[in-house]
């Protein structure tokens, strides 16, 4: 199996990231696709269409301010147009669907987004089928994720769709692999495992309930875990030489950021494992760009 250890020789950059050949680093990975996605935006410059993203974020909490903002500075940096719509935590839903309504016809907004979570008084579920399909670059609308489910073209869930992308840079078979994804929200879990079945892996969906966990971690070549648990997995999960993927992001009692998987005691075991920091978080807001430059370029398409 073949990961990226020379691309990461020859990233001067990101020197001072301490990686090797078994960490699987989302933010190089993600780095050299949103160099990609910059030329791109480029094009589409040249033909008069600058790709835009509108997100729209209600009340003041800290860390969804920290999630805007790094979504922000991340879509000027490849050259895309970035609007910002800051709405108090007071907001109605009516008010709040008004302004989508709005950004739905704005022909320089190419991509709506709407972070979550949202007050308690607002139904988040009507706010997302409230966004144009067109613009749901997030992938959260029905109509996006039956088309994924079906096999049509349609604006796949962000952070599974870094996953794919790096698990394929990495060259990490997929096809006839047993994938185990640990968790089943509509945002992660579910659109996964889709994906990799897809992509003809063979896929089991576990979750907090399952009886007997470690007897079906332990079959995964490539194991997800999206279970929202601090260092919940631990190497009497995992099986030698599994790929493993830790879409958490949680505090230890540090402190200190850490995912759903202990990484200590599971990384001698992997063959190949996410860190945390720095593995899957860069790769969704890297696909959210890419969802956004996608919208661009099928509006420079009809125009």
């Amino acid at each position: 199996m073949v990961y990226y250890q020379n691309l990461l020789r020859s990233n001067n950059s990101l020197e001072d990231y301490s990686v090797n050949e078994k960490v699987i680093s989302g933010k190089v990975i993600g780095q050299q696709i949103r160099e990609e996605i910059q030329e791109r935006v480029e094009r589409l410059k040249e033909q008069g269409v600058t790709p835009g993203l509108a997100v729209i974020i209600v009340g003041d909490d800290p860390a969804s301010h920290t999630y805007v903002r790094n979504k922000q500075k991340s879509s000027l940096a490849v050259g895309m147009k970035s609007e910002l719509i800051e709405l108090p935590v007071t907001v109605t839903e009516e008010e709040l669907l008004k302004e989508i309504h709005r950004l739905n016809e704005d022909d320089t907004i190419h991509g709506i987004l709407v972070q979550l979570p949202l007050p308690e008084h607002i139904d988040e579920d009507r706010v997302i089928l409230t966004i144009d399909p067109a613009k749901d670059v997030d992938g959260f609308h029905p109509e996006n994720v039956g088309k994924m489910i079906i096999g049509q073209r349609a604006f796949l869930s962000c952070t599974p769709y870094g996953i794919v992308k790096l698990l394929e840079r990495t060259n990490t078979p997929i096809k006839g692999q047993h994938a185990v994804i640990v968790g089943r929200s509509n945002i992660v879990g579910k659109p996964m495992g889709q994906l990799l079945l897809q992509r003809d892996a063979t896929v089991t969906y576990t979750h907090s309930r399952t009886e007997n966990l470690a007897e079906h971690t332990k079959q995964a070549d490539i194991l997800i875990v999206a279970i929202g648990r601090t260092k919940f997995i631990n190497e009497t999960h995992i099986k030698e030489g599994a790929v493993v993927i830790d879409v958490g992001m949680n505090r230890d009692e540090n402190g200190k950021l850490c995912g759903d998987v202990d990484y200590d005691s599971v990384y001698d075991k992997s063959g190949a494992i996410t860190p945390v920091p720095g593995g899957v978080g860069p790769m969704t807001i890297t696909m959210l760009l890419k969802n956004t430059l996608l919208s661009a370029e099928e509006t420079c398409k009809q125009s």
